[in-house]
C-alpha cells in the first residue's frame, strides 16, 4: 500500500497513455471550480473543465486527436481555479516535471508541458553501479561547474565535470540544486517544483544523459533531496495552491521556518534556540516531530524494499540515536548519516588555535565520536563551509596569499607551504578516521580560492563567485595542482585497500607534546606529525602485525608540493617488542607538518 501511495506521480498531474490520451489530476479540495489553460486552448478559462471527486481531487482527459497530443509538447500550460469566495488562482500544477523562467519578461515560472516524440526521448543505455562498498563522494552543483560566470549546464557537467571526476577516483556524485528553484541564491533550499528539475541548466534528457554517462563510468548519483523547506511563493510554487494556507503545509505559524539556516524536521523546534548535550531526553521526548520521523523511517523502508541498491544519507546535526539503524531495530532507516561536527572542530581550531595549541585527543575523538553499528561520511567542508560568510579551509590557512604566491615560479612562504601541508594531512586524517564514507565539495580538493555568493541583489547579480575555476589546476604553474593530486592520491588509495568499509581504526597514540597521532586501520599504519616546527628521525610507533612496510601516501611527496624528506620505496622493519598497546614496533621518520600511510610489504604488490 505504501509503494502504491508513493507512486503518486503516476497518477497526478499530466500523464500520457499508449494512446494518446492525456489524463490530469490535481489535489485542491477548497476550488470550487477548476479548468486547464494554456497555449493549447489559447487561454480560454472556460474551454477545459476539470471535475472534482469527493477527495476534492479535480480530473480531466483530453483524448488525442488524429494521433497528435491535445497538448503540445513544451507548451505553456496552467490550471485556473475559484475559490469559494470567487477569487481567480492561476498556479502552476503542484506535480508537474518542468518549469521555464524568462527573467525578460518576468520572474515568475511558466509551466511546460514535457513529453517529447520518441525520437528526442533519451533512453538510458547503462545500469546504475551496484552499492559501492566504500563511499567517496563528490558533492556539486551544476550551475557552478565552470570558470566562466553564467549558469553551468547539465552538458557542460557531463563532458567536463564527470570525467574529471572519475579521474579524481570519487564513486559517487551528490547533485544539488537540482529540485527547480526560483531563487538561485537559496542553493536549491528554496524548493518550488518537487518534481521538475531544474530548467537553468538544461532540459531534462540532458540531465537523464549526466545521470546515464556517470553509471557508465561506475559513479553513483545521489540527489540532494529537500524534505523541510519549500519556497513561499504563491505564484510558481505550492504555497496558498487552492487558496488554503494548510494544503501542503501547516497552517499558521506552524508552517513557517523563520530560520532556514538550522531548521529541522525531527523536531517539532526546528532546532530553533536548542544545543543538544547528548541526553536520550532531547531526542525521545516531546520535542520529536513523530510525524517527521515517522515519514523519514517509512520512505527508508519502502526505499530500501523497492530498491535494495539505493543509498540514503540523513544531514542531522542533532546526532540522533537510531537514525543509521533498520526500522526493525527501532531506528529510522537511513544508510549513513554527514557527520557534521568534523568541519566545525577543524573552524574552530583555525580560527581560535595557535597550531601547537592542536589538541591530539581532541581531533580523534571527534573523528571517531560516531555511534556504533551507524555509518557516517566524514568531511573536512561542504558547500556550507564554502559560502558567502565563511570561509574554505585553505582561505583560513592561506588567506591573501592565496592571490600572490600560489605560483611555483615564487618562493614558497611559510604561510602557503603551512596552508598546503595542513590541508593535506585535514584530509588525509578525515579520510582514515572519521568515518565510513567520505565526501569533498567541489573545488575544495584543490584548496580553490574564496567562497560561494550566488547572483543576487546584494551583490549587484554578481557571478564572479558563483562559479569554480577549475582552471588552476591546469596550469601547471601554480601549486593546486599539487593538492588536487593529492586528493586524487587519497581516492585512489582507498580503492585499494578499502579503509572506509573496514572496522574503526585502532588509534595507538595521541602525542600532546610531540603532536603527533598514531593509528591502524584496513591493515594501514597511519602516522601524523601536526608539529609546525618539530620534526623527529627514528620515531617509534606501535604496530600489530610484525613485517615490512612501506609508504603507500605520503603528503611530503613532491608530486604533491613537498620535500621528499622520505624517499620513494622506503621501507621500515617491525621489532617483536609491545608498544603503546601493540605488539610490535617500527620507528619513522616524521617531519614536521607531514603525515605517512604504510602498508605491509609484499613483493607481489606492484604498489
Amino acid at each position: 500500500m505504501l509503494s502504491i501511495r508513493a507512486q503518486g506521480y503516476e497518477k497526478f498531474g499530466f500523464n500520457v497513455a499508449s494512446n494518446g490520451d492525456i489524463t490530469y489530476r490535481e489535489w485542491a479540495p477548497n476550488a470550487t471550480t477548476a479548468h486547464l489553460i494554456g497555449d493549447f486552448n489559447k487561454w480560454d478559462p472556460t474551454a477545459t473543465p476539470l471535475k472534482k471527486n469527493d477527495f476534492g481531487v479535480w480530473e480531466g482527459i483530453l483524448p488525442a486527436k488524429n494521433g497528435e497530443l491535445a497538448i503540445p509538447h513544451n507548451s505553456k500550460v496552467k490550471i485556473t481555479m475559484t475559490t469559494p469566495s470567487g477569487e481567480r488562482l492561476d498556479r502552476i500544477p503542484a506535480w508537474t516535471k518542468r518549469v521555464t523562467q524568462d527573467l525578460s519578461v518576468s520572474p515568475v515560472y511558466d509551466n511546460v508541458f514535457w513529453h517529447p516524440p520518441k525520437e528526442e526521448q533519451y533512453q538510458f543505455k547503462h545500469p546504475a553501479p551496484p552499492k559501492p562498498k566504500s563511499l567517496r563522494i563528490y558533492e556539486a552543483h551544476v550551475g557552478i561547474s565552470s570558470p566562466k560566470t553564467e549558469v553551468a549546464t547539465y552538458k557542460n557537467f557531463t563532458e567536463v565535470m564527470l570525467p574529471r571526476i572519475k579521474y579524481l577516483g570519487y564513486n559517487a556524485i551528490q547533485l544539488m540544486a537540482i529540485m527547480e528553484h526560483a531563487y538561485y541564491a537559496s542553493f536549491g533550499y528554496q524548493v518550488n517544483n518537487f518534481f521538475a528539475a531544474s530548467s537553468r541548466y538544461g532540459i531534462p534528457e540532458d540531465l537523464k544523459e549526466l545521470i546515464d554517462t556517470a553509471h557508465s563510468m561506475g559513479i553513483v548519483v545521489l540527489l540532494d533531496v529537500v524534505h523541510s523547506h519549500a519556497s513561499k511563493n504563491v505564484l510558481d510554487g505550492l504555497n496558498m495552491f487552492d487558496g488554503t494556507d494548510h494544503l501542503y503545509f501547516h497552517s499558521g505559524g506552524k508552517g513557517n521556518h523563520d530560520l532556514w539556516d538550522i531548521t529541522s524536521m525531527l523536531y517539532i523546534h526546528h532546532g530553533i534556540g536548542t544545543g543538544f548535550s547528548g541526553g536520550y531526553h532531547e531526542y525521545f521526548g516531546s520535542s520529536v516531530d513523530d510525524e517527521g520521523v515517522a515519514y523519514l523511517a517509512l520512505a527508508n523502508e519502502m526505499l530500501h524494499k523497492l530498491y535494495p541498491n539505493c543509498i540514503t544519507v540523513a544531514e542531522d546535526v542533532s546526532g540522533m540515536p537510531a537514525l543509521c539503524l533498520p526500522l526493525a531495530l527501532g531506528g529510522v532507516g537511513f544508510d549513513y548519516r554527514l557527520a557534521m561536527a568534523v568541519p566545525d572542530m577543524y573552524i574552530k581550531l583555525l580560527k581560535e588555535k595557535k597550531d601547537e595549541e592542536w589538541d591530539m585527543a581532541n581531533i580523534a575523538f571527534t573523528l571517531t565520536n560516531r555511534r556504533h553499528g551507524e555509518k557516517a561520511i566524514a568531511y573536512a567542508e561542504s558547500h556550507d563551509q564554502a559560502l558567502v560568510g565563511d570561509k574554505t579551509l585553505m582561505m583560513w590557512l592561506c588567506d591573501k596569499e592565496m592571490y600572490t604566491n600560489m605560483s611555483v615560479l615564487t618562493e614558497l612562504t611559510p604561510l602557503i607551504e603551512r596552508g598546503m601541508s595542513l590541508h593535506k594531512m585535514i584530509r588525509l586524517v578525515t579520510h582514515g578516521l572519521g568515518g565510513e564514507g567520505y565526501l569533498n565539495f567541489e573545488g575544495n580538493e584543490f584548496g580553490h580560492p574564496e567562497w560561494l555568493d550566488f547572483p543576487r541583489q546584494g551583490n549587484n547579480n554578481s557571478f564572479w563567485y558563483a562559479r569554480r575555476q577549475l582552471n588552476l589546476t591546469e596550469d601547471h604553474l601554480l601549486r593546486y595542482k599539487f593538492l588536487n593530486e593529492f586528493d586524487r592520491k587519497m581516492q585512489l588509495t582507498e580503492e585499494k585497500y578499502g579503509w572506509l568499509q573496514s572496522p574503526q581504526a585502532y588509534i595507538s597514540l595521541k602525542n600532546e607534546q610531540d603532536k603527533v597521532l598514531v593509528f591502524e586501520r584496513a591493515g594501514l599504519l597511519w602516522a601524523f606529525n601536526f608539529h609546525p616546527t618539530n620534526s623527529f628521525t627514528a620515531y617509534r610507533v606501535g604496530v600489530e602485525q610484525a613485517g615490512t612496510y612501506r609508504i603507500v601516501i605520503d603528503t611530503d611527496d613532491s608530486e604533491f608540493g613537498g620535500f621528499d624528506r622520505n624517499a620513494k620505496g622506503t621501507r621500515f622493519f617491525t621489532t617483536d617488542l609491545e608498544w603503546n598497546g601493540r605488539k610490535n614496533y617500527t620507528e619513522l621518520y616524521l617531519p614536521t607538518r607531514t603525515a605517512l600511510v604504510s602498508s605491509k610489504f609484499s613483493p607481489f604488490d606492484p604498489g
